[in-house]
């Protein structure tokens, strides 16, 4: 069956926006516009200059005068400041969601090795100090294989093994993840219509299957970063680029390698774009030292996933990318799917 929902423009980039008031912090629009849906979105919108000025007095922080202004991502205001004795930092408020609940955790366990320094937080998790990288210098700016070298040794970095210290108990796993999405992924599809072709759905199946708890053979059980794209790893003054961002799980590393392909789509062969996204993958798995079929299936079932809840959220152009993503992996062409190049960017 074609593919049967409509076009959605992509979303805005995160942007730098008005300039930051002591205590009296301007939410940047695109933040604000956002988190409007629900009354829960919008009154932590409206808390957040009062959750500034809480951390400011906690942490014992001063404004930044010498920057622009407030920053922001997908779901967290991020505010520059001056900390022990004008040292740059960033305090950073994240939208109170369960993805953010580990940020925390795993940033302590990486003590900087490969992601941002985590500073300090609050006991809540509401307000995380990190140290400055520069918002200006991500891997979006750097040629896809160059990239793709960086991305392998920082995959390599983060890949800490599991263990008995405490922070690991609020890390989610992937397989217990991948169990749960054999029992939601068919309900999702029938609920929404049936949107895309059965054998991508059963694909998708397949995997959740031989990769979550049941059908695995051993556990090589690492910290992962479940959101490690290009725009999520930024430069480090001085010392090469480190991961901020972390929507972190425990699984196997593979996990990892989706968000690197599905983002910066229009760099692949325009000639052979499907051809051009396997070869993506591979170089990302021998410069990150991953077993490419596992990195494949992996992303085969988080871009169905991923495309089932855009359709849940209306972002049916969003949607169309990850069957594009998933399909190409799979081996198979999906009807009803425009030319890559027509494809939002994610």
């Amino acid at each position: 069956m074609p593919f049967q929902v409509g076009a959605r423009p992509a979303a805005d980039p995160g942007q730098q926006e008005a300039p930051f008031m002591a205590s009296a912090v301007v939410v940047p629009e695109a933040l604000r516009q956002r988190y409007r849906r629900s009354r829960e979105d919008r009154d932590w919108v409206e808390s957040l200059p009062d959750l500034v000025d809480s951390a400011f007095d906690a942490f014992g922080l001063a404004p930044d005068d010498s920057t622009a202004g407030s920053w922001h991502g997908h779901g967290a205001l991020v505010v520059p400041v001056l900390a022990n004795v004008g040292t740059p930092a960033v305090l950073k408020l994240p939208f109170p969601h369960p993805e953010a609940a580990a940020e925390a955790p795993a940033l302590q366990v990486w003590a900087g090795r490969g992601a941002v320094r985590l500073l300090d937080r609050d006991p809540a998790g509401g307000a995380l100090l990190l140290e400055r990288l520069d918002p200006e210098k991500s891997l979006l700016e750097v040629p896809v294989a160059e990239a793709v070298r960086v991305w392998g040794g920082i995959i390599r970095r983060l890949g800490i093994p599991e263990s008995d210290e405490p922070e690991w108990a609020g890390i989610p796993s992937a397989a217990e993840r991948a169990e749960q999405l054999s029992d939601e992924l068919p309900a999702d599809w029938e609920a929404l219509g049936q949107p895309f072709e059965r054998w991508l759905l059963e694909a998708a199946l397949a995997v959740s299957q031989t990769r979550g708890i049941v059908g695995r053979r051993s556990s090589q059980d690492v910290l992962v970063h479940a959101d490690l794209h290009y725009g999520n790893i930024l430069a480090r003054p001085g010392s090469g680029y480190a991961a901020i961002d972390p929507q972190a799980v425990c699984g196997e590393a593979e996990y990892a390698v989706a968000p690197m392909l599905w983002n910066r789509l229009q760099d692949l062969d325009p000639a052979a774009p499907e051809h051009a996204l396997k070869q993506r993958l591979l170089d990302l798995c021998e410069a990150g030292g991953l077993e490419p079929e596992a990195a494949a299936e992996w992303s085969i079932l988080r871009e169905v996933a991923n495309a089932l809840e855009y359709l849940r959220d209306g972002m049916h152009g969003d949607a169309r990318r990850s069957v594009w993503v998933a399909s190409a992996l799979a081996g198979r062409a999906h009807p009803g799917l425009p030319p890559v190049g027509e494809l939002p960017a994610a």
